[in-house]
């Protein structure tokens, strides 16, 4: 039985370690439901000298890659590396198509933008397997809350905001599972995971109210978006995925956001 470490077995990685499971993998993890307690040096380092292949969620902290800082070391020898990056590192690009050729902005700068280029030049300087991961949606999982638009406006957290021309990529948890099933036989490399259709982010809030039935949230300017989300309006891409279809092998199963919204609601009324 092969043994796959992760770091950080939070939302996104649980849906990778139920995959590996059901394909046969033994999983160690550090985090809140992991198996391991990130600051136990001889525990984790053990852990990574029976490691078959070791995965990196975490992201970085005070412009470092606490990961590598702590254990890059030891990972020396792995027969495979694994990192979940984001599509962030492109920086915004008008709404224009971007692809792993594409500059990574941030890199000698400082601030959060700086820490996630730095650290995704990090894991590619180690051979790894980066998935860069646009905007995440999901359903409820191990019995937690999902990320979806649905949770959002349960919430009163989901907002239209009057931004024309505004694009946004992003993909289902469990189309980011099957890419990571997918690396496993890969080379290393940066690899864009994001779905078929980039879309504005009132159109996916639009259908989960027209799916759901809840309410529309009023219509907000640019000026009246609330400070916590006003980086992730800030940026503006459409993200192509032709390098994982063509390397990996790799195909969404939810091609868009309408598909992957409607199996969310119908596995949340059981199918009805």
């Amino acid at each position: 039985m092969k043994t796959m470490l992760i770091f950080g077995l939070g939302y996104t990685a649980r849906a990778i370690a139920r995959r590996l499971a059901d394909d046969g993998w033994h999983i160690e993890a550090t985090g809140r439901a992991g198996t391991l307690d990130f600051a136990d040096e001889d525990a984790v380092r053990a852990a990574i000298a029976r490691a078959d292949a070791v995965l990196s969620s975490v992201p970085p902290a005070e412009d470092v890659d606490p990961v590598l800082v702590r254990y890059g070391a030891n990972l020396t020898g792995v027969g495979w590396l694994g990192y979940l990056s984001s599509t962030g590192v492109y920086g915004d690009c008008g709404g224009a198509w971007v692809d792993e050729s594409a500059p990574v902005v941030g890199l000698g700068g400082s601030g959060r933008r700086a820490a996630r280029a730095l650290a995704d030049a990090a894991w590619l300087e180690r051979d790894a397997r980066v998935l860069r991961l646009p905007g995440i949606y999901g359903p409820p999982m191990n019995g937690q809350e999902g990320r979806s638009a649905f949770d959002r406006l349960r919430q009163g957290r989901a907002h239209r905001v009057d931004l024309p021309g505004q694009i946004f990529s992003r993909i289902h948890v469990e189309d980011i599972a099957g890419a990571a099933m997918a690396a496993l036989s890969a080379p290393p490399g940066a690899y864009n995971i994001a779905d078929d259709m980039p879309a504005p982010q009132n159109a996916v809030i639009e259908e989960a109210c027209r799916i759901s039935g809840l309410p529309l949230p009023p219509l907000l300017a640019e000026s009246d978006v609330p400070p916590a989300s006003r980086a992730f309006y800030a940026e503006n891409r459409r993200v192509a995925n032709g390098k994982a279809r063509r390397v990996l092998g790799w195909r969404p199963r939810f091609a868009d956001y309408r598909a992957g919204l409607r199996a969310i609601w119908e596995g949340e009324s059981g199918g009805g």
